[in-house]
């Protein structure tokens, strides 16, 4: 008894921070500020990193069906196939230990997220194997899905875990989409690419809308249920989520389990779709994150499964379960943090988890080559 007194003593005395000490904010109820001097955090450079994400809003179109044509122009046969949405201006917040210091745009405003929506999409296979309804991201898809959506020599080689990882290189068609067609290779023509030979799973990472699509696919007849609702009962609503967010799927992606028809969601929007939310339920996400699944005194996912989601993957260690991690690699941002972990979509989408500052940051509508920068000048602040 007298070493818990010391530690909790310990840990006061030198500014350590417990799960206790962040804030957890109730449903439907203002997010509670702090100024930054109260956590030693420079204001005037805080500001700074304000005017800096007000100043380098995403060039392009507000009417995201025009900037999702103009940016994916390169594919063949490339075209709308779900919801989109006109967004806002630029937005964001910057949490320390769950207190809002700092604040811009418009937060409440739902928007498009693109390939945010694939972190979502990864911890719905994490509350699958939390639930044992996958007994481990290393089994093979096949023996779960057995329609014909992992059979063949190269198909029936794939792992959950490739399909997390983005390395699964799985071919066909799915709801439209062709494989080869999205994301091509910059060199050859419609022929090289449709007559290239898939690689080996588990091998290269390519981000590939279709290929996560099938794993959106795959989770629904896992759980037999659409996704946005387990995502809803086992997620959004115990962490007080707004009811404004909604995870479309494309037009025609329709899926029939235990005879009821569904919709099979998309882990992207750049043929329209994905999550639709706002900077203020991305951070309540981003939260639950920072304190490894938990929220408030309530585990809602593993901690164990968050180790593994952002753990590097063979092929690219900036990439774990469709979360991208601060890792020496390509995508590192030089002078911070390696703990860095965060979700990241079209448009300048990020969600930043900090574990070693105990801070979280949403961006939204940010240039997207200037997010690393975005990130050194929060570092500045905190420091």
């Amino acid at each position: 008894m007298k070493f818990a007194y010391i530690l909790l003593f310990l840990s006061i005395s030198f500014g350590q921070v417990t799960a206790q000490d962040y804030f957890f904010p109730e449903a439907n109820a203002t997010w509670a500020t702090k100024s930054p001097e109260s956590f030693k955090i420079d204001a005037e450079k805080l500001k700074t990193v304000v005017q800096f994400a007000e100043a380098h809003e995403y060039s392009g179109s507000r009417d995201l069906r025009i900037a999702i044509l103009k940016g994916f122009e390169r594919e063949p046969f490339h075209k709308i196939l779900g919801p989109t949405k006109k967004r806002g201006g630029p937005a964001g917040m910057i949490l320390k230990n769950g207190y809002v210091v700092a604040q811009w745009g418009d937060t409440k405003r739902v928007g498009m997220t693109f390939s945010v929506t694939k972190s979502f999409l990864s911890t719905m296979a994490g509350l699958a194997e939390d639930q044992g309804l996958i007994a481990d991201t290393k089994d093979l898809a096949g023996n779960y899905i057995w329609d014909g959506t992992f059979e063949g020599t190269h198909n029936s080689k794939i792992t959950w875990e490739h399909l997390l990882q983005q390395n699964s290189a799985w071919s066909g068609e799915l709801w439209g989409g062709k494989d080869w067609a999205d994301r091509p290779p910059r060199e050859g023509d419609i022929d090289d690419w449709r007559l290239e030979k898939p690689k080996e799973p588990g091998t290269v990472m390519e981000y590939n809308d279709v290929r996560v699509n099938v794993l959106a696919y795959a989770l629904t007849h896992v759980w037999r249920k659409p996704m946005p609702l387990v995502l809803k009962e086992r997620i959004m609503d115990k962490i007080g989520a707004s009811t404004t967010w909604r995870w479309f799927g494309y037009d025609k992606a329709w899926t029939e389990i235990d005879g009821i028809k569904m919709k099979s969601v998309t882990g992207g929007g750049h043929s329209g779709a994905g999550l639709f939310i706002s900077a203020e339920d991305m951070a309540r996400f981003g939260m639950l994150f920072l304190n490894d699944g938990k929220w408030k005194n309530e585990q809602l996912i593993s901690s164990a499964w968050i180790q593994k989601a952002t753990t590097p993957s063979q092929p690219n260690p900036n990439y774990g379960y469709m979360w991208w991690l601060n890792q020496k690699g390509d995508r590192h941002w030089e002078g911070l943090s390696e703990d860095i972990f965060y979700a990241a979509g079209f448009g300048g989408n990020f969600i930043v988890i900090d574990k070693a500052h105990d801070v979280v940051v949403v961006t939204r509508w940010l240039e997207p080559n200037t997010i690393g920068e975005f990130m050194t000048k929060v570092t500045a602040a905190l420091n």
